[in-house]
């Protein structure tokens, strides 16, 4: 993991220093609201639906045991016992009194965490792969290049004021688990012929109101120069993006209307910055840069290779609970002898990727017995332990077990995606937590969701889709007609990962839906693949092969007799 320096240290303290000293100034009306807004929200701090709501970040993912000892601490006592994780790797608190931030910002710090660039028009917490350097598949750890790009973008004053938020997703792996395709620029590092390092480059990805897959503009920016190429997109993004209009600010409504020349712009700039001696020699990444950071990310102290391969049956028959949670929660690792495990935050009675404190406790332990004290949070909303001995994994199963963490159900139906949603959040239409209840207690038969096999589930409360319900093969979106929820559902849609093929927005099956018949419909849709599928097809295969029309009469043929709003 990344060791703060002096100098972080001492810039996240004097950080929290400042917000402490803008909030007194607030709350005694000195600093009026609309001055103090762009000031909180530049620390994570919104104000929603019932209070003000804290996102802090976690950059790429990574975790120490420390830092989730504390985000417990402030759960216990500055809110009311939990957090959420995020698909962003981010974990938001929903009820910590604004009187209280500073407190809270100077706990961040004491640990090395803040809110910066969780929210505003900047450039948004780094995101990455939650197996980025153990993952068998990497071609190269992307997490040096993520912390090289988490300092060259934190507060940019060039950038921190665009015209909406910009967010980078980094993958160093030949599968795309950090679905790259659906961010405003996509990052995927690998080697040339030669055996040079360098990113494949995509644009313009976002979901919202107008879901657009990335455009490849580069196929290879030598990792040298990748500041200078991405100084040179946010430069046009910050020039041409619209400011007019909110809902068409986005750098993919740039992309999409523009086309070629906004290719021709960004490699017009490009060359203008490395032509630029000054410009060049500060955004050229020296090699010892790069060394200095990547010393953060090596293999830590007391990894042991093993050389004898992993038999679950050592010992004697193994339970089959624990080989079914081998198959769905346990993943390959590249330093023989060792496995990644997660943490399922899904089961019935929890909201998906919420963590009470006694949960933030219990992995940190888990964290610091297993897996050397570190953890990852999940795009998936779950935590992830990297670093756990093949030999452990039946003690690890017997602890997760005992902590709630067991459910062997990661990939499954039931381990969904779902935004806090109207519960809490002031800009969604509908409630997301009922809903992802009401399917989980639908389909509690651990064997037939097993059976069901890979199946995603996403659940947005509104079109700002932070449940990242496009790229469900089954999408929930929560809308309003005449101030009453309904949901509109889509199949068929893709993140990028192997398991879904190449990333697409799903396709909406039909009128929307009120709330109490999404679990019919759901079924509905689970009957349908049941009857249709072939031997081996996963639910996604099983959607491209028959096509939308036989979900959408499934769907319809349970829609209750009550009468649909006129716009339905």
């Amino acid at each position: 993991m990344y060791q703060y320096s002096a100098f972080d240290r001492q810039f996240v303290r004097q950080r929290a220093a400042q917000f402490r000293d803008q909030l007194e100034r607030n709350l005694s009306g000195e600093l009026a609201d609309d001055d103090f807004k762009p000031l909180r929200l530049q620390n994570g701090w919104y104000v929603q639906r019932h209070a003000p709501m804290l996102r802090v970040a976690v950059p790429y993912g990574e975790l120490s045991s420390r830092q989730l000892r504390q985000l417990a601490v402030i759960a216990r006592d500055f809110d009311r016992g939990f957090g959420h994780f995020t698909t962003r790797q981010n974990l938001q608190y929903n009820w910590i009194p604004l009187t209280k931030a500073a407190d809270v910002m100077d706990k961040l710090a004491e640990v090395d965490m803040h809110g910066i660039q969780t929210s505003g028009n900047c450039i948004r917490n780094i995101t990455s792969d939650a197996l980025a350097g153990i993952a068998p598949d990497e071609v190269v750890d992307p997490r040096p290049y993520c912390e090289i790009l988490r300092q060259w973008s934190t507060l940019h004053p060039e950038f921190a004021f665009l015209p909406r938020k910009f967010k980078i997703a980094v993958t160093g792996a030949t599968e795309d688990r950090a679905a790259i395709a659906w961010h405003d620029v996509g990052l995927q590092l690998l080697k040339n012929d030669a055996g040079e390092v360098g990113f494949k480059v995509l644009v313009g990805g976002g979901m919202g109101r107008t879901p657009v897959i990335g455009t490849v503009i580069n196929t290879f920016v030598p990792w040298q120069q990748i500041l200078v190429f991405l100084e040179a997109i946010v430069r046009v993004y910050n020039r041409y993006g619209r400011r007019d209009n909110a809902y068409k600010a986005r750098i993919k409504i740039l992309v999409k209307a523009e086309g070629q020349k906004f290719i021709d712009a960004v490699n017009t700039e490009f060359a203008k910055i490395i032509d630029s001696d000054a410009d060049g020699r500060e955004h050229i990444i020296p090699v010892s840069e790069l060394e200095r950071v990547a010393r953060n990310f090596v293999v830590p102290h007391g990894v042991r290779p093993a050389t004898a391969g992993f038999d679950p049956h050592r010992t004697g028959p193994a339970p089959a609970a624990f080989l079914r949670w081998l198959e769905r929660n346990v993943h390959g690792h590249k330093v023989p002898g060792y496995r990644a495990v997660t943490l399922s935050l899904k089961r019935a009675g929890i909201a998906p990727g919420d963590a009470t404190t006694e949960q933030m406790e219990l992995a940190a332990t888990l964290s610091d017995r297993y897996s050397l004290g570190e953890l990852r949070v999940t795009h998936d909303q779950n935590l992830l332990l990297p670093w756990v001995r093949e030999a452990d994994l039946l003690a690890v199963w017997h602890a997760a077990k005992d902590a709630g963490f067991a459910t062997p159900n990661i990939g499954l139906l039931t381990d969904m995606i779902a935004c806090p949603g109207g519960d809490f959040c002031s800009l969604a239409n509908a409630r997301s937590i009922p809903v992802a209840a009401s399917i989980t207690e639908r389909f509690t038969d651990l064997d037939a969701v097993y059976d069901l096999g890979d199946i995603d589930l996403h659940i947005s409360g509104c079109m700002n889709s932070c449940g990242h319900h496009h790229t469900g093969h089954i999408g929930i979106l929560g809308i309003d007609k005449d101030g009453d929820e309904w949901y509109q559902v889509s199949v068929g849609g893709s993140d990028g990962s192997t398991l879904s093929g190449a990333a697409v927005p799903g396709k909406v099956i039909g009128p929307s839906f009120a709330a109490e018949e999404v679990p019919d419909v759901i079924e509905a849709l689970i009957d349908t693949f049941r009857r249709e599928r072939e031997a081996g097809e996963r639910f996604i295969d099983t959607v491209r092969r028959i096509g939308v029309a036989p979900l959408r009469s499934a769907a319809d043929a349970v829609r209750h007799e009550t009468a649909q709003p006129a716009n339905a």
